[in-house]
């Protein structure tokens, strides 16, 4: 499937993903103070651990709807997480900071995102 449907769900799934972005941001600030980026971290390690639960499902759907695909990894995931403010995020920590502390943000981020993928799809798994 493929045309103006698959635009509109990743549309609208990326709409419902950055609205929750925001509120975990929003969250974060209120909780942790402004600081350090944890509503960023928050968000790209609970997407990541998310995406992995998502692509084991969907993988044991097989065949799939090209539909749920779309509006959930590309839209609802893709607007839920956040590379290019991650990348803003180190930049401010080295400027406003240290390197060690912009340097421990980019490490979290990296080996934690690819471990909450490693859960997720493990977690998937067991769920089966």
């Amino acid at each position: 499937m493929s045309g103006p449907l698959i635009w509109l769900a990743v549309g609208l799934g990326g709409g419902i993903g950055a609205v929750a972005r925001y509120g975990v941001g929003a969250l974060a600030l209120r909780w942790l103070g402004p600081n350090f980026p944890w509503g960023t971290l928050s968000v790209n390690l609970i997407g990541s651990a998310a995406m992995g639960l998502f692509i084991t499902w969907l993988a044991a759907k097989e065949p799939h709807s090209v539909m749920m695909r779309s509006f959930v990894a590309a839209g609802l995931l893709g607007g839920f997480t956040t590379f290019s403010t991650f990348a803003l995020d180190a930049v401010t920590l080295y400027r406003d900071r240290t390197l060690t502390i912009a340097g421990v943000y980019v490490a979290a981020s990296v080996i934690f995102s690819i471990a909450g993928i490693f859960a997720g799809l493990a977690a998937g798994k067991a769920f089966q």
